[in-house]
């Protein structure tokens, strides 16, 4: 297969960036998106021009790090995959592909496709852990028992990878679905109550300081989640947020 590749390269947060254009070839179609982009570099340094820069880990659509704008969506064509499980069969022989990396103010350009998305360690920071005493007097793991319906729901939030998908898809680059899903993975926890209004209070509190927008409803983060994370997380949090706020000193 032979592709036509549109990629933004810029060599850092204060470089203008631009496109660039590149032809590659000999690509199977059982190929990653990301296995395609190492047969481009490899071409790329065999010219003496700088390789595109991407942020890629596990290969698995565990890590979250391969986060690519491909043809105007967060990850590619296809619904509940990461850009590394996107394979070249999803796209037609002689293809145009527009590659460009998350977009967001919160998410500044590191170098051509990589981005900065530390913003989310510092949500995490900021209360997305539950404290416990470890002094070897730990209670049982099922001494608590919990619903089976709040384990599920707490499960399938926990399930975020924080690719920043959501951002980069949302018209505002809102980061309400991953801070939501932080949130509730623990609300929904008899281990998370102690420290609920604390952490929904100050992780929301850092998600504003960090520039991320607000959300309007629009459910597109939803869609483009490769872990389907629900937008009723975001429903929860605002409950949760504004009985903090009520409750708090």
């Amino acid at each position: 297969m032979k592709f036509t590749l549109n990629v933004w390269r810029q060599n850092g947060p204060q470089d203008k960036g631009r496109m660039e254009t590149y032809q590659v070839d000999q690509v199977s179609d059982d190929m990653s998106f990301l296995e395609m982009i190492d047969v481009l570099n490899e071409q790329l340094i065999g010219q003496g021009i700088d390789p595109v820069v991407f942020d890629h880990d596990c290969r698995e659509g565990i890590c979250g790090m391969c986060s690519m704008f491909i043809n105007g969506e967060a990850h590619g064509p296809g619904r509940g995959v990461t850009t590394c499980q996107l394979h070249m069969r999803e796209f037609s022989d002689g293809d145009t592909i527009t590659i460009e990396p998350f977009r967001a103010k919160a998410f500044p350009v590191i170098k051509d496709l990589m981005v900065d998305r530390s913003a989310f360690d510092r949500i995490i920071q900021a209360g997305g852990y539950v404290s416990v005493n470890t002094s070897g007097n730990l209670p049982d793991a099922n001494a608590t028992p919990i619903e089976k319906p709040d384990a599920d729901a707490a499960f399938d939030a926990a399930t975020c990878i924080g690719c920043g998908a959501c951002v980069a898809t949302c018209k505002n680059a809102s980061a309400m679905l991953f801070t939501s899903a932080k949130v509730s993975q623990f609300a929904l926890l008899p281990q998370g109550q102690v420290e609920a209004a604390d952490r929904v209070l100050n992780m929301v509190k850092q998600m504003d300081l960090e520039g991320f927008g607000n959300c309007t409803n629009t459910g597109a983060c939803e869609v483009e989640c490769p872990k389907g994370i629900s937008i009723e997380n975001i429903a929860r949090m605002n409950r949760e947020y504004l009985s903090a706020s009520l409750t708090s000193k």
